[in-house]
């Protein structure tokens, strides 16, 4: 289009933003529709067209409005807003509706009756800039206005704004004393029902304005990420990014999105390479649960952004996991809920003891009975029962068993949606009922919801292992071991590729992994067996025989033919390298 055609006019622009827009939809999406239908026909509209503004567009959360008049738009803006506050006064925290705004005037570009240009981009950044229930002016805004209207202005300084080279000096209309002060302090939104978090803009540190476009992007990979967890409620990227370009206090945003975690961070720049770091934050208690920092090249920035994103996710999940069993741990008894008991049979299961084991399945089961089909609570009672079938811990009840894949079958069936849930109850009927084609699939799913399941590429690693493939197995594993490097399995992660090394025939190395799964937990009978084997098949007969001693003295009653039914799922030729090991070492045939 020629410059001659194209249209132009100076013109005040209104930007109109909902906080917490997401949020709201995530309680009640048709309640908060329609409410916002309400405001819009009984307020906004009619208060457009009494101050002569054109509705230029409008989206699921925003309204852009051009006026002739700047003091028009003021006007309407400050009717709008007190109107609002008045009708979330009686309104509960958790519902009300309340608008960002910001008002600025210059020359648009005016094309199918949508508009362009520095002062439509220049509103939209000041309405971000806005506080909840307030509105913000550019200086041109503000020079044309303020001796125009009675109304007391905020001077809120020059304020560096995204794709705007220079710096944009801002007001900040003051619906009373002063814009905070006007505004009614709202009670903390109430938590939900389970672990929340809000991922907050990244820090550009790099003196680079042009690498936004790289930091924004990497936190939406990482709020992408944390969001397939589906036992955690995540805020929306909308939401949280009504914070980029703030100075931050966590209490506040927690209490303001209602979440109990944060995770912030920021990005430097030295030449092509980058260091991005990042901490979880309790804000409860202000206690730093995770941080860590990760170092790249700008060479390829998409992969960058993805390697940390699920770096970030895989990192957190355990973390995050471990603070909510500590937070369940302090609840009255009398208080717990299915989650709370899950929490804790959790906590029992990390503790690798028979005595932990057995604990864990009770209070799995009393989930269930508050919640039958609670479905973390159902896995979890299967995952026991398998480690218990592996430990030699306690003789399995045939209803034991029985029970354990019933209910991981309806695990499976209750929660399609959670990595988690699925690999355990997977791994179950791996182990207990050698259903190996459906737990292939189903850990198939579950990778395809979350790839930053760790423990899930455990699983898989497992049964590659067992099923004869070892270097499929291990790199499955190495997977697992760089999503969650501190997890509290880790010890599960150096026995699978101990068990891999051992398929392989590759035993000083088979040897060497077990000895690290040992350090790490040396209750587990699996990493022993290894030993066994491998250094029987070495010819190290009186290694074998002692590691051997050790091992019987957890798994009392263990034999050639116990091991037999034990490995059922095991393939054929995987289980006579481990008889012909455990038989050379003198284990019994019965």
């Amino acid at each position: 289009m020629s410059e001659g055609r194209v249209e132009r006019r100076l013109a005040a622009i209104l930007a109109v933003d909902v906080v917490g827009y997401s949020r709201l939809m995530g309680v009640d999406e048709e309640g908060t529709l329609a409410a916002l239908r309400a405001v819009r026909r009984e307020l906004g509209d009619p208060k457009i067209a009494e101050h002569r503004g054109r509705i230029v567009k409008t989206t699921g959360d925003g309204l852009l409005v051009e006026f002739a008049s700047v003091v028009d738009a003021v006007r309407c803006a400050v009717e709008v807003q007190r109107e609002m506050l008045a009708r979330n006064a009686v309104a509960p925290a958790e519902r009300r509706i309340e608008f960002r705004m910001g008002i600025n005037v210059g020359d648009i570009i005016i094309e199918d009756g949508d508009i362009f240009g520095d002062g439509v981009n220049i509103a939209a950044r000041l309405e971000a800039l806005a506080e909840p229930g307030g509105i913000c002016l550019s200086a041109a805004a503000h020079e044309q206005v303020r001796d125009r209207l009675d109304i007391t202005f905020d001077d809120l300084g020059e304020q560096q704004v995204k794709n705007i080279t220079r710096p944009v000096r801002t007001y900040g209309v003051a619906l009373g004393a002063s814009s905070r002060a006007a505004l009614p302090v709202r009670a903390p939104l109430p938590l939900p029902d389970k672990p929340s978090l809000a991922v907050l803009p990244f820090q550009n540190l790099t003196g680079d304005a042009e690498q936004d476009y790289f930091v924004d992007g990497m936190v939406e990979e990482i709020t992408t990420a944390i969001s397939r967890l589906p036992w955690l409620f995540v805020i929306a990227r909308n939401s949280a990014f009504t914070y980029k370009g703030k100075p931050v206090d966590v209490k506040q945003v927690a209490q303001e999105l209602g979440v109990r975690y944060v995770l912030e961070g920021s990005v430097r720049k030295a030449g092509n390479r980058v260091r991005i770091t990042g901490q979880l934050i309790d804000t409860t208690t202000g206690a730093h649960i995770w941080a860590d920092r990760f170092d790249g090249a700008l060479d390829d920035i998409f992969e960058l952004q993805d390697q940390v994103a699920s770096s970030v996710a895989g990192a957190i999940e355990p973390k995050l996991r471990q603070a909510e069993i500590e937070r369940a741990s302090r609840k009255p008894a009398a208080n717990l809920t299915a989650y709370d008991l899950y929490l804790r049979a959790l906590a029992q299961s990390y503790r690798y003891t028979e005595e932990g084991l057995a604990e864990a399945v009770v209070l799995a089961r009393q989930a269930l009975a508050i919640d039958p089909f609670y479905a973390p609570a159902a896995a979890m009672v299967g995952w026991c029962r398998a480690l218990q079938r592996l430990q030699g811990w306690g003789a399995l009840a045939a209803d034991d068993v029985v029970e354990a894949c019933r209910l991981a079958r309806q695990a499976l069936e209750a929660d399609r949606d959670d990595a988690e849930t699925i690999w355990q109850a997977a791994w179950t009927l791996f182990i207990l009922a050698s259903e190996v084609a459906m737990a292939a699939a189903a850990l198939d799913r579950a990778l395809a919801l979350n790839p930053n399941a760790a423990h899930a590429w455990v699983a898989r690693g497992n049964i590659h292992a067992l099923r004869n493939q070892p270097e499929a197995a291990i790199e499955a594993i190495e997977r697992a071991r760089r999503l969650s490097p501190f997890d509290p399995y880790t010890f599960f992660f150096a026995r699978n590729i101990a068990v891999a090394h051992l398929v392989a025939r590759r035993f000083e190395q088979a040897i060497e992994w077990a000895d690290r799964a040992l350090h790490d937990q040396p209750r587990t009978v699996s990493a022993m067996r290894v030993k066994v084997v491998a250094n029987a098949h070495l010819g190290r007969l009186d290694e074998a025989r002692a590691e051997l001693s050790r091992m019987l003295a957890i798994d009392l009653k263990l034999t050639i033919a116990g091991f037999r039914d034990l490995a059922h799922h095991v393939a054929p030729e995987v289980c006579e390298l481990y008889v012909t090991g455990l038989r050379l070492a003198g284990l019994p045939e019965k």
